[in-house]
C-alpha cells in the first residue's frame, strides 16, 4: 500500500509548527499561514485505523475545496489555494474549542443515547415517540469540546457559556452559521438525490477577528448522508438506510468486534477490503459533487505533495 500517505515529516521554508491530527497533518507557515494535507489515514472510534485508504485524501480535500467555495457567501473560510489535490493552504485561524455538531434526524449517537432512553441532548429535548432515522421536526445543535488528547465530549450551550469557553455573542453567530450552512448543504445534497442528515463545522477568528470556517464541510468523514429515495419507505418498515458517510467503516469494526474500548483489537484490514472502502469513498464523491472523480497518479504519492506544495510555497 505504498500509495498511500500514512505519514508525512516534511520541512519546508520558514515552517514554524507542524500538527498531525487522526487525519490530517498540518504545516504552519510564518504563523500565519496553513498547509492542510489530508492523509489517507482513516479513523473510528477514536482510534487511527493501521491501513491508509488509497485516494481518500484526495477524496475529501475535493469535496471540502467545492463546498467551502459553494458556502463563501455566509461566511468567510480560510482557504486560499488547493496546489495538489490532497492538499489545501489558507490562512491560520484562532480556532474556537468546540465543535458545532448539527442534526437533522434521529440517527447515530443520537440514536444510541435516546434508545438508551435519554431525552435530553446537550441540552436539547428531543421528542417522545421518535423512531430511528426520523427527522427531527427542526434540527439540533449538539456541539462537543474538541479535546487535544482522547475522546470529544458532548457539551451543552449553557456549559459552554457558564465555561465561558465562548463569548455569548460569538456562540450566538456560531449558531446562526451552522444553521445557515446546514440548509445550504440540505439544498445542495436534495438536487442529487441525498439527505444531508448530520454534520460538523468548525470554526476560528482571523488576525482582524472575523469567524471563520476552518477544516473540512459536508465530506463523508464529517457528515452523514442518506439516499432521499426510498429514505421514507425504509423508516414506515424500520428498516436501515444505506449510509454516504463513514459509517459503513465504523459497522464492519461493530461487526468484527471493535468500538474502541479497552482490550479491544482493531481487525485485520486486508488490502481488498482497504480497496473496496477506497471505491466507496470515491463513489460517495461522485454522489455529493456530481463530478467524476479523476484519480491523481499516487506512484509517488508523497513527493508529488512535497513538490506541488515547494512549488506553490517559493511561488
Amino acid at each position: 500500500m505504498n500509495n498511500t500517505i500514512t505519514e508525512t515529516n516534511f520541512d519546508f521554508p520558514n515552517q514554524t509548527d507542524l500538527y498531525k491530527g487522526k487525519v490530517r497533518d498540518v504545516y504552519s507557515i510564518n504563523n500565519d499561514k496553513l498547509v492542510m494535507i489530508a492523509s489517507d489515514r482513516i479513523s473510528a472510534f477514536d482510534h487511527v485505523l493501521p491501513k491508509g485508504i488509497p485516494y481518500k485524501g484526495q477524496v475529501l480535500s475535493q469535496i471540502a475545496a467545492k463546498f467551502l467555495d459553494a458556502t463563501s457567501d455566509i461566511i468567510p473560510n480560510w482557504m486560499e489555494a488547493i496546489p495538489d489535490p490532497s492538499v489545501t493552504i489558507g490562512k491560520k485561524c484562532e480556532p474556537f474549542k468546540i465543535e458545532m455538531v448539527i442534526r437533522g434526524y434521529l440517527t447515530g449517537h443520537a440514536w444510541r443515547e435516546y434508545r438508551s432512553g435519554k431525552r435530553i441532548l446537550c441540552g436539547v429535548a428531543m421528542p417522545d415517540g421518535m423512531v430511528e432515522h426520523q427527522k427531527f421536526p427542526s434540527p439540533i445543535i449538539t456541539p462537543t469540546t474538541k479535546a487535544d488528547v482522547g475522546h470529544d465530549e458532548d457539551i451543552s450551550r449553557e456549559d459552554i457559556l457558564k465555561n465561558d469557553i465562548i463569548s455569548e455573542q460569538d456562540y450566538i453567530k456560531l449558531e446562526e452559521y451552522t444553521c445557515a450552512l446546514f440548509e445550504r448543504g440540505t439544498e445542495i445534497a436534495k438536487e442529487k438525490g441525498l439527505i444531508l442528515v448530520d454534520t460538523k463545522y468548525e470554526f476560528g477568528k482571523d488576525v482582524n477577528g472575523v469567524i471563520t470556517l476552518i477544516d473540512e464541510i459536508h465530506t463523508p468523514d464529517s457528515s452523514r448522508y442518506f439516499y432521499l429515495d426510498g429514505y421514507q419507505d425504509k423508516v414506515a418498515n424500520n428498516l436501515p438506510q444505506k449510509q454516504l458517510s463513514k459509517e459503513f467503516v465504523r459497522q464492519w469494526l461493530i461487526e468484527n468486534g471493535f468500538q474502541g474500548k479497552e482490550n479491544q483489537i482493531i481487525p485485520h484490514m486486508s488490502e481488498q477490503y482497504c480497496n473496496e472502502v477506497s471505491d466507496r469513498y470515491i463513489e460517495l464523491y461522485e454522489l455529493i459533487t456530481g463530478d467524476k472523480f479523476v484519480k491523481e497518479d499516487v506512484s509517488n504519492v508523497i513527493v508529488r505533495v512535497e513538490n506541488n506544495i515547494l512549488n506553490y510555497l517559493n511561488s
